[in-house]
This record gives structure tokens, sequence and C-alpha cells, in this order.
């Protein structure tokens, strides 16, 4: 099984490596300011699991794309969201949630896909492809690229004790699009497991990424939005391995018209 994953992940490997990489961004200190990120991005969600014995292939690909954030001349959103249905096979994930199982159902029903499985990517929320396939991969940010998006902006983003607060702009909608839903996803940035039950017992797996809180903060007319906003952050995140996300889902087709990520790697506290 082993050689089996590790074909699967060189594979994976080659596949984004003729892609280049123009530096991935980061931003320290208490407050984050914008930087000169491309305004409008692309979101890739992996439905994931540690007891789950092909997602490591999957979570590493989900890493190098994050390492490569500004590909196709855009900006790539990652989220690790890791479904609970695998925690009664020897081991429990402790990044499992039920919202994230459910969130993966609705996009199941959306896309008329057949039942939920892992790994799973979906790509701005209209795509959906085995995670661990790095060709099918390529394809779908390709065809993401050429959609046209709102800008989505993180202009401030600090933690103050519990809670996080962010300045976020969201620019006028494209064409076709009358309304949206603006999300803010709270994740830790990367984090490691040795996984000791289950189908990857024995090793020790390494994420990016991984979501601890999605919350929906307003709805979005065809003018955009620009507005300060009060995160609950949850009690055991550490708050010096953080990154916020942001974007805007369509309320019916789930389709996603805008995302951006802003990573805070220094963060004092109040």
């Amino acid at each position: 099984m082993r050689r089996i994953l590790a074909s699967v992940f060189l594979l994976c490997w080659a596949c984004l490596m003729f892609v280049p990489a123009l530096g991935a961004q980061s931003s320290s200190g208490t407050v984050a300011q914008a930087s000169d990120s491309p305004p409008a991005g692309i979101l890739v969600e992996l439905f994931t699991s540690e007891g789950c014995s092909s997602c490591p292939p999957a979570d590493e690909l989900l890493r190098t794309l994050d390492e490569r954030r500004n590909v196709l001349k855009t900006e790539i959103v990652v989220l690790g969201e890791h479904v609970d249905y695998w925690d009664g096979t020897g081991w429990r994930d402790r990044f499992s949630s039920r919202e994230y199982t459910d969130r993966q159902a609705e996009y199941a029903r959306r896309l008329g896909s057949r039942e939920p499985y892992t790994p799973q990517m979906v790509v701005d929320g209209k795509q959906e492809l085995l995670g661990n396939n790095g060709h099918l991969l390529q394809a779908a940010l390709e065809k993401a690229a050429t959609q046209s998006k709102a800008s989505v902006l993180i202009r401030e983003a600090d933690v103050d004790g519990s809670e996080l607060k962010v300045k976020l702009e969201v620019g006028a909608l494209p064409p076709g699009h009358k309304r949206g839903e603006l999300f803010v996803a709270v994740a830790d940035n990367s984090d490691e497991t040795p996984v000791k039950g289950g189908e990857n017992s024995g090793r020790e797996l390494r994420h990016v990424a991984v979501l601890r809180s999605l919350q929906k903060v307003a709805k979005v007319g065809q003018e955009g939005l620009q507005k300060d906003f009060e995160i609950r952050l949850p009690r055991d995140l550490a708050k010096d391995n953080l990154r916020v996300v942001a974007f805007v889902q369509e309320p019916g087709n789930g389709g996603v018209i805008g995302a951006t990520v802003r990573i805070l790697n220094e963060i004092a506290t109040r």
C-alpha cells in the first residue's frame, strides 16, 4: 500500500512541477495589511481524513499547490476540510467535523456526483475531482482561471484575545451574478500528526490550511461591500499558526466567485 501511495504522490508532484512558482505571499506582525496580491482567486477545497490511506498524497498535493499559490496569474486559495465518517475505523482525526462532512454532502447534491468520498477536491464550488490526481486538478484550475470573478480583499486581520477582527472588501460582482454570500474561514497554517491507528498507523501526516472555523458573515449584492467583522476563534487554536480565508459563494449553485487568503505568521495576542 505504501508503495502505491508513494507512486501516486510522485505522479501528483510531477504534474505540478511544470507550473511556474511565482513565490508565496505571507504577512507578519499583529496586524496583517493587504499586499499587492491578485484581488480575485480560485478556491480549492480538499475533503480529507487522517483515517484514509488514499488521502496523504492528496494532502501533499494541496501543500504543493499552496506553495505555488500564484500560478495561472491568479491567487489559488486552499482549504483542508477533515470529514468525520472515517473516525470509527481505528483512528479519530482530531480535525474532523460533522460540519465539513455536511458541506461535502451538499456539494455532492449540487454537483450531482456520487456519494461523498475521500480524497475529494472541489474547485470553486463547481468542479469535483479525485483529490490525489494532479492532472485532473491542473485541468480544473485552468478552467476556473477563465471565469470572471469579484475581487476579495482582506484589508486587515488582527487577533484580539479570543476574537479575530477583519476588514473585508468585496468588489462588484461579475456580470450575470446578482448576489453572493461572504464566508470567513479560520484555518491552521500547517499541522503534523503522528497517526497511531487505522489505515495510516505509524505514519507522520502533514497538513496545510486545516479548516477550524467557517462562518457566513454577510450577504453580498451586485455592488459588493466593505465591512468590518469580528470572528470568535476556536479555543484550541494556536494563534501563531493561523491563516484567514475569505470567499464569496453563490447561494443557489454553490459557485465561488472570488476568494483570497491572508497568512499571519507572528501574531501577538493582547
